[in-house]
């Protein structure tokens, strides 16, 4: 694998919101002028309220892809319990496909959600996800049908997760 994953530094927040706002954005899962927009374009929140993590070229430092991971009952979680990690934002560059950086990505959190001592994993998705969902799938995680949210009426969220 040709990339390493870190944690953010406030040189690369300009990158993430733009990577975010490209794969939510950009490949139709958000509306370009709803209110979520704004957030995956200001990743400074996410830097400062959780964790931050970047997935980089080592040959010339361009961000990849980035990832949230925030414990259940901060600022960040949705969906998770006191005894559960969660991935926000979820996201990698389109130029970058292909490389394992989701996938690189999703492991440091799950690497983390151990490190922390959790229980499991517990995040949403979109239904339109469905490559991010074949990853998840891959990595271990399951269908939680009975956590489904909605985040505002018609906007409907699945709930993925996996228990250590």
């Amino acid at each position: 694998m040709d990339l390493v994953i870190r944690r953010a530094v406030p040189a690369d927040l300009e990158a993430v919101g733009a990577v975010t706002h490209e794969a939510f954005v950009g490949d139709g899962h958000s509306p370009a002028d709803g209110p979520y927009a704004a957030k995956l374009l200001d990743a400074r929140p996410r830097f400062e309220q959780a964790e931050l993590l970047v997935a980089v070229d080592p040959g010339d430092g361009r961000l990849l892809g980035c990832v949230t991971f925030a414990t259940g009952g901060t600022e960040f979680a949705d969906i998770a319990g006191p005894h559960e990690g969660e991935i926000r934002m979820l996201a990698v560059g389109g130029a970058a496909r292909g490389r394992g950086a989701g996938e690189a990505l999703v492991r440091a959190t799950i690497a983390r959600s151990r490190e922390l001592g959790l229980t499991g994993m517990a995040f949403s998705t979109r239904p339109s996800m469905t490559s991010a969902h074949r990853l998840y799938e891959r990595l271990g995680f399951r269908r939680a049908p009975e956590r489904d949210w909605e985040v505002r009426p018609g906007v409907e969220l699945m709930v993925y997760t996996m228990t250590f």
